[in-house]
């Protein structure tokens, strides 16, 4: 408790363009090596960069839904650096004058607090592209069909003080892109990944220590555990007598520890200027209020209308409103059913979640589609089913075999509603049971659900269960 960590991350997040951000090269992920790098990417001589407008909007629309200041006049820069996958020799970014000025993003932790996360800035850039070591022996391979792809980075203030105040930054800020649209978030392939700022002071001091930035950690967990890696190093370090030196390292995720990669440059070792081949971008007010018409309904305001206007609890909102298709499924469920939009989620959340995680799959490959997990309610709601028989309908209809009305009356499974019905195999039972009869009129009440279980056997499972339990309650009673 003597320590505090100080940690600032700058998340680089891939943009959802059919195209690169200067050229008109394609951006599609798995492609054979270098067949999507055109002139532009391999700086040829002579080839001139032309901003692609829809990354141009797409950072804009991130910077309105972090609340930040969309910069009127925003300029590209050249940032030098030698390496091999870098054909041009410097990189097109921005640095004094991002598109997108401060924001602020809100986290719950893990106790329920809600923290506030500042953002510096958001700046766009082209990616690099890919240094390849796997199957070639003494030599490196470079693809360079990432080169030029759109990127913002993101970069937050060091307010971070865990890994796991990080890691709840982070899956909010992955959760938020994706909802907007402005990129699928997948970090296998790159699209979301993270550089961690970490230094450790003595708890109370404001002066920083000597940072060390952890490059390109693609998964929350590795995030978590570099973080959490560092901060204990250089704890260990300090309090050994030596010193902490800036630099940038690398995780191994096999041995979750960091390791020095190089020394830490600074700006002026990247000796910025304005790229001379691109004009400042300029964004008028009328530019910036059309794309805030464009905007989402965002994760927290999606979440609290449905405790407002389904009476949802908490967890069962933020359930399902963690991902935007998940939320479309349940309003479709709930619109098209007419059910009880609690019982709507019980099935979303228990029901239909657990069989596709079981099978791995995404809400938007679900077997079972909203409209068809609706019908499926409806026949509960009328009472043609009981929810016990549901369960079996929904594993029916999850393996494929059609819809809830489909599989109904292909299985004869229509609930008994008749109470002459129900009374008559009630009748039978008790005939056929005096001794428990005589032991529940005694006080042993619960032999009531043995009497439960015989009726639903005799009726195959079918008999209404609210009928079914009041008459057997008159008949026992005598």
């Amino acid at each position: 408790m003597t320590w505090e960590a100080v940690i600032g991350l700058e998340v680089h997040c891939q943009l959802l363009t059919k195209s690169k951000i200067f050229s008109g090269a394609a951006t599609a992920y798995g492609a054979e090596p270098n067949t999507q790098a055109d002139a532009v990417t391999l700086g040829f001589p002579g080839v001139l960069p032309v901003l692609n407008g829809d990354a141009l909007r797409m950072a804009i629309k991130f910077g309105l839904a972090i609340g930040a200041k969309i910069t009127g006049r925003s300029v590209f820069n050249r940032k030098h650096y030698f390496y091999p996958d870098l054909p041009k020799g410097y990189q097109i970014t921005q640095f004094e004058l991002p598109i997108v000025d401060g924001g602020k993003l809100d986290i719950e932790l893990a106790d329920g607090v809600t923290k506030s996360i500042g953002i510096t800035r958001a700046h766009m850039e082209e990616d690099a592209g890919k240094s390849l070591h796997e199957n070639f022996a003494g030599v490196t391979g470079i693809d360079l069909n990432r080169a030029g792809t759109p990127l913002i980075e993101i970069v937050s203030e060091p307010e971070i003080r865990s890994a796991a105040e990080a890691v709840a930054y982070l899956k909010k800020l992955h959760q938020l892109v994706v909802y907007l649209g402005i990129s699928d978030g997948n970090m296998q392939e790159g699209s979301f990944r993270c550089d961690a700022n970490v230094s450790v002071r003595k708890r109370g001091t404001s002066e920083f220590g000597t940072r060390t930035e952890t490059k390109n950690v693609n998964s929350f967990r590795y995030v978590e555990k570099a973080i959490e890696y560092e901060i204990e190093r250089q704890i260990g370090v300090i309090e050994a007598g030596g010193t902490i030196h800036q630099e940038t390292r690398l995780f191994n995720p096999d041995t979750g520890e960091t390791r020095s990669m190089r020394s830490k440059e600074n700006a002026n070792d990247y000796r910025y200027f304005p790229d001379p081949d691109l004009l400042p971008v300029v964004v008028t007010l009328e530019d910036i209020e059309a794309i805030r018409l464009s905007l989402p309904e965002l994760p927290e305001a999606k979440r609290n209308r449905f405790m407002q206007q389904y009476a949802l609890a908490r967890y069962d909102a933020s359930v399902l409103t963690a991902e935007a298709a998940l939320a479309d499924y349940y309003e479709t469920v709930v619109k098209t059913s007419g059910g009880d939009p609690k019982i709507c989620a019980n099935w979303v959340i228990g029901d239909l979640l657990g069989l596709l995680n079981k099978q791995n799959l995404e809400i938007e490959n679900s077997p079972v589609s909203a409209a068809d997990l609706a019908g499926l309610i409806a026949r509960i709601a009328d009472k043609t089913i009981s929810g016990k028989i549901a369960k079996e309908v929904f594993e029916a209809m999850f393996a494929g075999e059609g819809s809830a009305d489909a599989i109904i009356k292909a299985k004869g499974l229509v609930q008994i509603t008749d109470e002459s019905a129900i009374a008559s195999a009630i009748d039978e039972i008790i005939a056929r049971n005096p001794g428990q009869l005589a032991e529940y009129r005694a006080g042993k009440d619960k032999l009531f659900g043995f009497f439960v279980g015989q009726a639903m056997k005799a009726t195959q499972g079918k008999a209404n269960p609210e009928a079914l339990n009041r008459l057997l309650k008159d008949k026992l009673a005598g």
